[in-house]
């Protein structure tokens, strides 16, 4: 039986969501996997919302997650995490930075930010909520906040601690890689 997978990466434009992808695609390379990678968007780069599908396993036919596929959602704001709970398997795991980033609906005042979008996502799934923007600007950078929810997602996986040092390293320029590091750490290391 060929296992595969499914990692959903979710955030708004600017936050690292295909550095992140990046990462991972690295990772399962690594370890002698297949892997596809694809990146759905609307308007990233005024701070839409960005959507990107990692899978990987023995065979990979396609790099789309359907609604009730994903074994992991990697979330970098929480609307975007409330947005991609339906695509979340039963018994899922959905990390999600608790950063609040306005969208244009509510910039313009058409329409509230949902209150208590966080107990919501606790009550309905095994969730990790985290200031991973905290941890980021304790790394150097307040950008790093894809590696440190990577490196909570690494802590999830099974998957050796030097292949994610090996992944970081082949992916990301020389000069933002010791930021990088600090944050996988800060994430790796962050308890629940």
């Amino acid at each position: 039986m060929n296992h595969t997978t499914n990692i959903m990466i979710v955030g708004v434009g600017g936050q690292g969501t295909l550095l992140a992808s990046r990462i991972l695609g690295n990772v399962a390379l690594s370890l002698g996997l297949d892997v596809k990678v694809s990146e759905v968007h609307g308007m990233s780069q005024r701070g839409g919302s960005v959507v990107t599908y990692v899978k990987y396993g023995d065979t990979v036919h396609s790099p789309i997650i359907d609604r009730g596929e994903a074994d992991i959602i990697l979330a970098f704001e929480l609307l975007e995490a409330y947005r991609a709970l339906p695509w979340l398997k039963t018994g899922g795991k959905l990390i999600v930075n608790d950063q609040r980033i306005n969208p244009m609906p509510v910039i313009t005042g058409a329409t509230d930010y949902p209150d208590r979008i966080a107990q919501t996502l606790t009550e309905c799934a095994d969730t990790t909520v985290l200031d991973a923007l905290a941890l980021a600007a304790r790394a150097g950078n307040i950008k790093a906040v894809n590696v440190v929810l990577i490196g909570v997602m690494a802590q999830n996986t099974g998957i050796p601690y030097e292949v994610w040092v090996q992944a970081i390293q082949g992916t990301v320029p020389p000069k933002f890689l010791e930021i990088n590091m600090r944050a996988f750490d800060l994430g790796y290391h962050h308890k629940k």
